[in-house]
């Protein structure tokens, strides 16, 4: 084979490899295979992984990690000698940022979520993420408990019970003044919005690329792949090292600060229980511990330690969330499942556009702080939650992985808020509590509901454990994708790269505890890294606009050449039948053919008519005349 020819200029045969019927499937994959110019096409018949690095392969890009770390370095330098003065600055600057930007963030997050509907809802979700015989590596079980695990983590613990009652004490400006019913259920249908289709749609966006290009194209797990449909060769020098430069800084402070947070939680909660105080040391012991822990998962592999610990996450979160439903209100929290979802349904176009400019600079300050900030977020975390679910969807197709990461994790977070903020709102509605009176409320919210529950101590206990599982994962899935993006997108990077990360952000997170609570403020340092890594996702969100365009025109370019494909393969069997039908026909012994009827008889004479004058009667009426 000529490897220089496209494939629609190469021979059929050589590009299709057979023209049996019941292959014309696949030959019409082979043949419609893309590259990119000047790249060659993965080989016919062959998976598109043989061209990616194993661990053995794999070698670290220094030219990448060695300016991500400097970057990381020097932007941490100053918040951690001046934690709470960075952080007003760079609030500042944020809120300045993300104030003006606000109408364009909340744009391209409802273009994402129109983009998921499209390519699952069209001919689009019928391509397979990996060669058209690849099967799924692991089951929808382990596949969904991963994604759920690395998707949202620490936050769903955190957050379950904090969102909504800090929605329902501080409303959305604008919202009508009403009872506190009608308060409960506008904070529940807000944290559905922040929570929901929105936010896994941004992972969809950057998953789905990765794994196309990846899986289906045999490019290396790495950001800056998403961009070849568009950009070509331009991918594999500058352009693309700045990339993924910018997804190993937004990723490392992404995930340091929300261990950094789930720490805080942790000891809270031990503080709470009377156990132990939250002093810098019990701090710093668990952010080590805990890294530790995390260290030894992501050295034991994707299919061992991330893949049970996320099983484990999966079902100790299932039992907790169970036992608050059953030992809570559980006819109260049913009933508002289906009201908030309904709601929710009914709402989602109207809550997706909201941008509050009549509330003036109330508006411009809550989305400020809530729905902007929540978008920056989930965009700064999607390099690695996208990356990370791309290495774990070979083989299903696109449909599926648009309908198992959009849908089924958006239905079980609206389970997991539902009970827990619900619950907790019935506390404070109808059961005379108020979870909102100490000054860190935001981290004791949760403790504080379910010890008003039968067996809270035990039930306290155990999602201690789950913050641990959880901060566990999520560090050792973030060490994972942090070792692809560096060591050039091997499916499996060197042990070392993956535990130096695991480390690194360990100590990213204990130093900045450390250092904010040497200021007075513990959580100063945190709060200034999570708004520099929501910063670096106004460029990432560029990325992310072209990588819908990009993955339309492969998608779009894929069915064109498919199509084109299997009206060759037609043709060329039709042709093939109708000429073997000829060939194979019996054929006759030559004879003389000799026709049933004579092909010439002798002309007839002409009748005359009477009284004409020629013939005997004629003459003689003549004569007689």
């Amino acid at each position: 084979m000529n490897p220089d020819l496209a494939p629609d200029d190469r021979p059929l045969d050589e590009a299709l490899g057979t023209r049996s019927a019941a292959d014309m499937t696949t030959a019409a994959a082979a043949a419609m295979t893309v590259s990119a110019p000047g790249t060659p096409a993965p080989v016919a018949g062959a998976s598109p992984d043989d061209a990616l690095p194993d661990e053995a392969d794999a070698s670290v890009s220094w030219g990448v990690v060695v300016p991500a770390v400097l970057i990381a370095l020097a932007l941490i330098a100053p918040v951690l000698i001046w934690p709470s003065s960075t952080q007003e600055i760079v609030s500042a600057v944020s809120s300045t940022v993300v104030n003006d930007i606000g109408w364009y963030y909340t744009l391209i997050v409802v273009g994402f979520v129109a983009f998921s509907v499209v390519i699952a809802a069209s001919r689009y979700g019928d391509i397979v993420l990996g060669s058209d015989d690849d099967e799924p590596e692991y089951s929808r079980t382990s596949w969904f408990a991963m994604l759920f695990a690395a998707g949202m983590g620490i936050g769903l613990v955190f957050w379950g019970v904090a969102e909504p009652l800090s929605h329902y004490v501080d409303p959305v400006p604008g919202t009508a003044a009403g009872s506190e019913s009608a308060l409960a259920q506008s904070a529940m249908n807000t944290t559905f919005l922040h929570w929901g289709l929105s936010a896994w749609a941004i992972y969809v966006v950057v998953g789905v690329s990765i794994a196309y290009m990846s899986h289906r194209r045999g490019r290396p797990v790495s950001i800056r792949w998403i961009l070849e449909p568009l950009l070509g060769e331009r991918v594999k020098g500058r352009i693309g090292d700045v990339i993924d430069i910018a997804a190993l800084v937004g990723t490392l402070f992404g995930v340091a600060t929300s261990l950094g947070f789930g720490a805080s939680q942790f000891t809270a909660g031990l503080e709470f229980q009377g156990v132990l105080a939250q002093t810098p040391t019990v701090l710093l012991l668990v952010v080590l511990v805990i890294s530790a822990l995390a260290a030894l998962s992501v050295a034991s592999g994707l299919d061992v330690g991330i893949k049970i610990l996320s099983n484990g996450n999966l079902v100790l979160a299932a039992v907790l969330m169970v036992a608050v439903l059953v030992l809570g209100e559980p006819l109260f929290v049913m009933r508002e499942f289906v009201q908030s979802l309904g709601q929710y349904i009914q709402n989602f176009i109207p809550m997706s556009f909201r941008t509050l400019p009549y509330q003036g600079v109330d508006g411009e300050a809550w989305l400020g702080a809530w729905t902007t900030y929540y978008w920056g977020w989930w965009m700064s975390w999607s390099p690695f939650v996208g990356v990370f679910i791309a290495r774990i969807s070979k083989g299903r197709t696109v449909r599926e992985f648009v309908v198992g990461v959009l849908g089924v994790p958006t239905l079980v977070t609206f389970l997991w808020f539902t009970v827990m903020g619900g619950t907790a709102l019935f506390q404070q509605i109808y059961g005379g509590a108020d979870l909102t009176a100490d000054d860190q409320w935001t981290t004791t919210a949760l403790f504080a509901m379910v010890d008003r529950l039968p067996g809270g101590a035990v039930l306290a206990g155990l999602f201690m454990l789950l913050l641990v599982v959880f901060f566990v994962t999520s560090s050792d899935s973030a060490s994972f994708v942090l070792g692809m993006l560096s060591s050039g997108g091997a499916q499996t990077p060197p042990l070392g790269i993956r535990l130096f990360w695991a480390a690194f952000q360990g100590v990213i997170a204990a130093v900045l505890l450390w250092a904010g609570a040497g200021a007075g403020d513990l959580t100063a340092g945190l709060g200034a890294l999570q708004v520099l890594s929501v910063l670096t996702a106004l460029p990432f969100s560029i990325v992310m606009v072209g990588a819908c365009v990009a993955m339309t025109m492969a998608f779009s370019d894929e069915l064109d050449r498919r199509r084109r494909a299997e009206r060759r393969l037609l043709r060329e069997r039709i042709t093939s039948l109708v000429e073997e039908t000829v060939e194979a026909a019996p054929r006759r012994p030559h004879r003389r053919w000799i026709p049933a009827e004579p092909l010439y008889t002798a002309p007839r004479r002409r009748r005359q008519a009477p009284g004409s004058g020629s013939g005997p009667a004629g003459g003689r009426r003549g004569a007689d005349g």
